[in-house]
């Protein structure tokens, strides 16, 4: 109960950097217990921990999101507290992001491939259909409704779960943590072949490049499907609270309804960001 306890969706308002570090704290403790009790399987119950710590502050916030859905005057004042709560949420991802690959890049790499061997199958049948596309369009296609299915996911497990999305999004967060510390392996070994061990500035350049590498166009995306684990919820708690009559229900089919569009559209340009620009400034 310590963890979790830490921070409420107002604070976490306040303070959004504050979550970046309790991401890490979330998913660093997660992989430790992880790996000193489950071996093999340290990298999905990492994962599960990880969730387990976050779900009472998502939780939280979804219903702080759902009482303000009925009762706001403003549908732009609504949208703007939205953009608040998805910002310390998306910080709180990064932090969960950014331990997890500090973990992979500084354990040695024999225990690397057995912790996170089932986030490198992920990656692999992902690079696998990727290329198998012949043009731009038929994989900006593939990758945009492959997204769309992971945000109407999103919305489904935090419907029926409660915070359920919020899973899911921990498990991007660990893919996309080994995506980044495989960049940096290899550009580090590059790195130290061709210019020697001693300029330290170059490895954090290359760990720059590698976050960067795969941020660019996840950041969109996850907001994305933050923004379906909202929705979702919202509609769960509504249904409970039994606010889905009269006035009530038309503010939030409103609200809800401009959250899936904005999701959508950030999808979109997610998918080309990671289609269009990335490749051509990261390779």
């Amino acid at each position: 109960m310590v963890l979790e306890a830490l921070v409420t969706p107002q604070k976490a308002e306040r303070h959004p950097l504050e979550l970046f570090f309790l991401g890490m704290l979330y998913s660093s403790v997660a992989m430790f217990v992880s790996m000193q009790i489950f071996d093999s399987y340290a990298g999905l119950i990492a994962v599960f921990l990880t969730v387990l710590a976050t779900l009472p502050l998502f939780y939280a916030t979804v219903k702080h999101e759902e009482r303000l859905s009925v009762h706001s005057s403003s549908e732009r004042k609504l949208l703007k507290h939205h953009a608040r709560t998805l910002i310390f949420l998306t910080t709180l991802f990064l932090g969960i992001v950014f331990a997890f690959s500090l973990w992979y890049i500084f354990l040695p790499m024999p225990i690397v491939q057995n912790v996170f061997q089932v986030q490198a199958q992920t990656i692999n049948r992902i690079n696998a259909v990727s290329g198998s596309f012949s043009s731009d369009l038929l994989i900006v296609s593939r990758i945009f409704f492959n997204n769309v299915k992971v945000l109407a996911f999103c919305i489904l497990f935090s419907f029926f779960y409660g915070a359920g999305a919020i899973f899911i999004l921990a498990w991007n967060a660990s893919v996309i943590s080994v995506a980044i510390g495989n960049f940096f392996r290899n550009g580090f070994s590059a790195y130290a072949t061709e210019i020697g061990w001693t300029k330290l500035g170059g490895y954090f350049h290359i760990y720059g490049l590698s976050l960067a590498r795969y941020l660019i166009h996840g950041i969109p995306e996850v907001l994305a499907y933050f923004i379906g684990g909202l929705v979702g919820g919202i509609i769960s708690i509504a249904l409970i609270r039994q606010d889905f009559k009269g006035e009530a229900f038309g503010k939030i089919l409103l609200d809800l309804s401009d959250l899936v569009l904005v999701a959508v559209g950030l999808l979109l340009i997610g998918v080309i960001l990671e289609v269009y620009f990335t490749p051509y400034f990261f390779g």
